[in-house]
């Protein structure tokens, strides 16, 4: 161009490799540096659900290994998708995190009109815990284990209802309903906890939880649990049959919670973040305390969690070219 100078070929070639290296210099210091200020972990669901009873505990680990007040708010609403995209358009600066759901990557496949998506606005720093679903029943439901359920829901079609609180519950309680061929009525909340509290009531049959979220009404006995979506036994309820010995045949689903931050996170803070993750699940008061609740303490980092979620959303859209999901209208 007239006016502009063209660099010599050693000061192109010095500018070139200069570029990476400070970018890597950057990194180091945004680790080394952060955090300097409260973090943010939004749950997109109520309180007392199982994904912010985990990250309450969790919260409370990762004080004492980052060394900074760690503040946990509750988004809720349209199947965690406000509190996603609210994260998802957040300055990518290591002060705000999403713990979510499987619903994080599967809302796209059920939900119209997403202003978001999971694996291009958001990166991912860990996946926290992989988890077994229950199907609980309110202890004044009159039926008390599977068979008796289906039997219930085959006498009188779209008579028992169950309750759900993001995609994933859903997509778990309509497998069901499609394997063990009945027809019941689902009752969407904003979370689990007011799905626990209906059942208690006895205003609710049937719901779909998180072992995290019900462990404390189910060793109360104010709830029932009939069955577990693994193929294996929780070592938290061993008395409580998979679905499949249940009788409802190749049944299988687990859930997971994980964290992820805006799109553009330097990637040593997800290592810095994954890090304190790590060592606060290791923390004796935060490891006693999920485990009593039946939460896999297994933290996966930054890149095996991205190809993780990746397979994920294959699952997803598969399931949704099959016809086993459906979209919202």
């Amino acid at each position: 161009m007239p006016g502009s100078r063209a660099l010599p070929r050693r000061s192109l070639f010095a500018a070139t490799l200069a570029a990476p290296l400070a970018a890597a210099s950057h990194g180091a210091r945004a680790q080394s540096t952060w955090p300097q200020r409260p973090i943010r972990l939004v749950v997109p669901y109520s309180p007392g659900g199982g994904t912010d009873i985990f990250t309450r505990a969790l919260s409370a680990g990762l004080v004492e290994t980052l060394g900074q007040t760690v503040v946990v708010e509750n988004r809720a609403g349209a199947n965690g998708a406000i509190g996603s995209e609210m994260v998802a358009r957040s300055e990518p600066d290591g002060y705000v995190f999403l713990v979510d759901t499987g619903s994080l990557v599967m809302n796209r496949y059920v939900m119209p009109n997403l202003s978001y998506e999971a694996l291009r606005d958001f990166a991912p720093v860990a996946l926290l815990s992989q988890y077994p679903l229950l199907l609980t029943a309110s202890g004044k439901a009159a039926f008390t284990d599977v068979a008796g359920l289906v039997a219930a829901a085959k006498a009188a079609p779209r008579s028992i209802a169950f309750g759900t609180s993001d995609a994933a519950i859903s997509y778990a309680g309509n497998l069901f309903t499609r394997l063990a061929g009945v027809e019941m009525l689902e009752v969407s909340y904003r979370g689990a906890a007011p799905i626990l509290n209906d059942l208690v009531a006895g205003h609710l049959p049937t719901g779909w939880n998180s072992t995290v979220a019900a462990a404390q009404h189910l060793s109360a006995g104010r709830i029932r649990a009939l069955g577990v979506t693994t193929t294996t036994r929780t070592p938290l309820l061993p008395d409580v049959p998979t679905l499949q010995e249940a009788g409802v045949a190749g049944y299988e689903f687990a859930g997971w919670y994980a964290m992820v931050a805006p799109a553009g996170l330097p990637p040593a803070i997800a290592a810095r973040m994954h890090e304190g993750i790590r060592a606060a699940l290791e923390l004796p008061q935060v490891r006693e305390r999920l485990l009593s609740i039946g939460a896999d303490l297994g933290a996966m980092g930054p890149e095996p969690f991205a190809a993780f979620l990746r397979e994920d959303d294959r699952r997803w859209a598969e399931a949704a070219r099959q016809g086993l999901i459906t979209r919202a209208q």
